[in-house]
């Protein structure tokens, strides 16, 4: 197996490029009304709300390694329930980085993508060949930290203008995530072992440290 779409885009399973031609498949995003909403736009709202455009940079690195995740799941998973699971999350989150990647110029996202490819389709590969209990508490992990992620920046925003537009952007980003973390938990529904809480807590801990980094970098 290989990390085929880490680095670079492919075609299929590996393909990592979002594209905003897609077909919506998020029910949030497609209820969301035509907006303006733009790297100008955002531009223009920086100098009202502190550290937008780090939060941003880190928001666009952490669908970007959210689509690796899934990649990796996919590489790795030969169960069918598994790999509808993350072929159908991994459409919603392509929706998520082409939205934000048009929020933001080349020379205003993170520097670290490689890396956070990387790191992304690792924490999909390493569960996935440990079963399905595995993959759904990671992705329980992860979208419990990017549930909190999305909540602090949205409370940040205005309710109306530009900014109103972004919110309503990143709540419906947050919904599809809470909804992936409730598919996951609701699956993966028997108690956690030590050996897995112990792997949630570093994944939830690897995604703050991620953050952190990508708000700076």
């Amino acid at each position: 197996m290989t990390a085929c779409g880490v680095l670079v885009s492919g075609h299929g399973d590996c393909a990592i490029a979002a594209t905003p031609n897609l077909p919506v498949m998020s029910p949030h995003l497609v209820t969301l009304p035509a907006a303006s909403l733009d790297s100008g736009a955002v531009a223009g709202l920086a100098g009202g709300v502190p550290g937008l455009i780090g939060d941003l940079r880190s928001d666009h690195a952490g669908e970007t390694g959210a689509v690796a995740i899934y990649l990796g799941i996919l590489a790795a998973s030969r169960n069918a329930r598994i790999r509808h699971f993350a072929r159908e999350h991994l459409a919603t989150e392509r929706e998520h980085l082409a939205r934000l990647g048009a929020l933001l110029p080349l020379n205003r996202r993170s520097a670290l993508l490689p890396l956070w490819r990387v790191a992304g389709w690792l924490t999909g590969f390493l569960p996935a060949l440990f079963g399905p209990r595995a993959v759904y508490a990671t992705i329980d992990a992860v979208e419990t930290f990017v549930d909190h992620h999305y909540e602090e920046q949205i409370r940040k925003l205005p309710a109306d203008g530009p900014g109103g537009a972004l919110r309503a952007l990143l709540m419906a980003c947050q919904a599809d995530e809470v909804h992936h973390r409730d598919e996951a938990r609701a699956a993966g529904a028997a108690p956690a072992g030590r050996l897995i809480q112990a792997w949630q807590w570093l994944v939830g801990t690897g995604s703050a440290l991620a953050v952190a980094a990508a708000r700076r970098v």
